[in-house]
C-alpha cells in the first residue's frame, strides 16, 4: 500500500510539474542575421535570464590554435566599444544582475541573471560585446597569463584533470576531442593576433549562436529589443565543419600517469556515441545505474562493501561527435589499483550478463524524472536545458519528448548498450599514481 501511493504522489508531482510547461509555452523567431531567440514567459518571479549559446568549442579548434574557445570565454568580459574593460560585469551588479560561462569541447554558454526590469541593459550589454569585442594586445598578454596560469595550477592541484586530459588524449588519435579544452601550453603561448580576430569573427557570429530567454518577459518586448540591438550586427559565412571522424579503435588502450597522490586513482573511457544517437538515453540512464547514489551498482559495491574505493562515478554527457562513456575510481588506503579495476570490470559485465532488475531500472527512471522537471520548474533550469535540446538535438521540442524517451527503455535496452559499447577493444584505461621509483 505505501509503494502506491508512493508511485501515485510522484506520477501526481511529475503530472503537475509537466502542466506548467508545455512545447507551446516556447515562442521562437530568427533575426535576419540568423541569431535565434527562443523565448518562455514565466511570471512567477520578478526575474530573468538569458543564455547564449555559441556552438563553438574545442572541437573547432586545431593544433596551433588550441585553447582559443575557452580563451575567448574569458576575453568577453574585457571590454567592448562602448562597455571598456571590467565594465560588463560593474554595469551588471550595478542593475542587480549577474553572470558566468563556460566551455566544453562542443560549446561556450554565457548565462545572465538580472531584474525583469533591466532586460534592455543586458541586451546593449551583449550585442557591444558581440559587435566589437576589444581585443587588444596588451589585455590578450594579459589574459593569456590569466589561462596559462590556470591551465598549470589545473594540472597541479586536480589529479582527475591529469589524469583525464591524459586518457581522453588517448582515446581520441584524429579526432579535435583529442586535445584538452583549456588547450596546449604551447599553442596557448604563440597564439597570433590574426588567429584571435579571425577566430572572434567565425564564431561569435549571430548565425551562430541560440540565445534563450525565460523569466517575467513579454515575447513582443524581447523580439523589439533584439531587432534594436542584436540585428544590426551582421551576419558571417558558415563556420567551417568539422569533417574529422575518429577512425574505429581495434584494441585496448592503456596509459600510466604520475602524481604525488596518496592513493592510486583509474579512469576507464569506452567509445560511445553522440547527443543525437538513440541509445542516448539508455546510456544516461545506465550511467545513473552505476554511479547515482549510494544504493548505485558501483558505490554499493567498491566502496560500502568492498571499502576498496573512496569515491566512484560515472560520466556521460551531451556531444556533438561521437563520445566517451567514463569511469572513475580512486582506491582506498592500502589498495591496489588492479584490485580496483578488476572489481570495476566485474561490475560492468553483471550488467551485460545479467542486465538489471526492473525495479531498479525505475528507481532511475523516477530520479531521472524528477531531476528534469525539478529543472523546469525553474527559469534557470527552463532556459539551459531548452538551449541544451536546441543546440545538442536539433530542436527543443524535443525537450518535452524526454519524459517518454526516458520512460521508454526497457531492461534489454540496457543490456544491449553495456554489451554494445562496453568492449575491451573500444576502451581506453588511465592509472594514476605515485613515482614509487627512487
Amino acid at each position: 500500500m505505501k509503494k502506491l501511493l508512493m508511485s501515485a504522489l510522484l506520477c501526481a508531482s511529475l503530472f503537475t510539474a509537466h502542466a506548467q510547461m508545455k512545447a507551446e509555452d516556447v515562442k521562437t523567431f530568427t533575426l535576419k542575421n540568423g541569431m535565434k531567440f527562443l523565448v518562455i514567459e514565466d511570471s512567477s518571479i520578478p526575474n530573468a535570464n538569458m543564455y547564449l549559446f555559441y556552438k563553438v568549442g574545442s572541437r573547432n579548434e586545431y593544433q596551433g590554435i588550441t585553447g582559443l574557445s575557452h580563451f575567448f570565454e574569458h576575453m568577453m568580459f574585457n571590454g567592448a566599444k562602448k562597455y571598456g574593460p571590467k565594465m560588463f560585469d560593474r554595469t551588471m551588479e550595478f542593475n542587480g544582475g549577474a553572470n558566468n560561462a563556460y566551455t566544453t569541447e562542443n560549446v561556450t554558454v554565457y548565462t545572465n541573471w538580472f531584474p525583469a526590469s533591466t532586460t534592455e541593459v543586458i541586451f546593449d550589454l551583449e550585442a557591444d560585446r558581440i559587435s566589437s569585442l576589444t581585443i587588444d594586445p596588451k589585455i590578450v598578454e594579459s589574459e593569456r597569463g590569466v589561462v596559462l596560469s590556470e591551465r598549470s595550477t589545473g594540472l597541479e592541484n586536480s589529479k582527475w584533470e591529469l589524469l583525464s586530459q591524459t586518457v581522453q588524449g588517448i582515446a581520441f588519435l584524429e579526432h579535435p576531442y583529442h586535445w584538452p579544452v583549456i588547450g596546449y601550453e604551447d599553442d596557448m603561448k604563440n597564439w597570433k593576433q590574426s588567429d584571435l580576430e579571425r577566430y572572434f569573427k567565425t564564431y561569435y557570429a549571430p548565425n551562430n549562436c541560440v540565445t534563450v530567454i525565460s523569466g517575467n518577459v513579454k515575447f513582443d518586448e524581447i523580439k523589439r529589443l533584439a531587432e534594436k540591438y542584436i540585428e544590426p550586427i551582421p551576419s558571417q559565412p558558415e563556420p567551417p565543419k568539422v569533417m574529422i571522424v575518429e577512425p574505429p579503435q581495434t584494441g585496448e588502450r592503456r596509459v600510466f600517469v604520475q602524481k604525488d597522490v596518496s592513493t592510486p586513482s583509474i579512469m576507464i573511457a569506452y567509445k560511445a556515441p553522440e547527443s543525437k544517437n538513440e541509445d542516448y538515453y539508455a546510456l544516461t540512464l545506465l550511467s545513473d545505474i552505476m554511479s547515482s547514489g549510494k544504493s548505485s551498482r558501483l558505490y554499493s559495491s567498491l566502496v560500502d562493501k568492498k571499502q576498496i574505493a573512496t569515491q566512484v562515478f560515472t560520466n556521460f554527457g551531451e556531444s556533438f561527435d561521437p563520445t566517451i562513456f567514463g569511469f572513475y575510481a580512486v582506491a582506498a588506503a592500502k589498495v591496489n589499483e588492479s584490485d580496483l579495476e578488476k572489481a570495476i570490470f566485474e561490475e560492468i559485465e553483471k550488467i551485460k550478463t545479467e542486465g538489471v532488475s526492473e525495479k531498479e531500472l525505475q528507481k532511475v527512471k523516477n530520479q531521472k524524472l524528477m531531476e528534469f522537471y525539478g529543472q523546469i520548474e525553474t527559469i534557470n533550469g527552463k532556459s539551459n536545458n531548452i538551449g541544451t535540446y536546441e543546440v545538442f538535438f536539433g530542436d527543443y521540442k524535443k525537450m518535452f519528448d524526454a519524459p517518454a524517451a526516458f520512460n521508454k527503455v526497457t531492461v534489454d535496452d540496457i543490456k544491449n548498450v553495456a554489451k554494445k559499447y562496453f568492449k575491451k577493444t573500444t576502451r581506453t584505461v588511465g592509472i594514476l599514481k605515485a613515482n614509487t621509483e627512487e
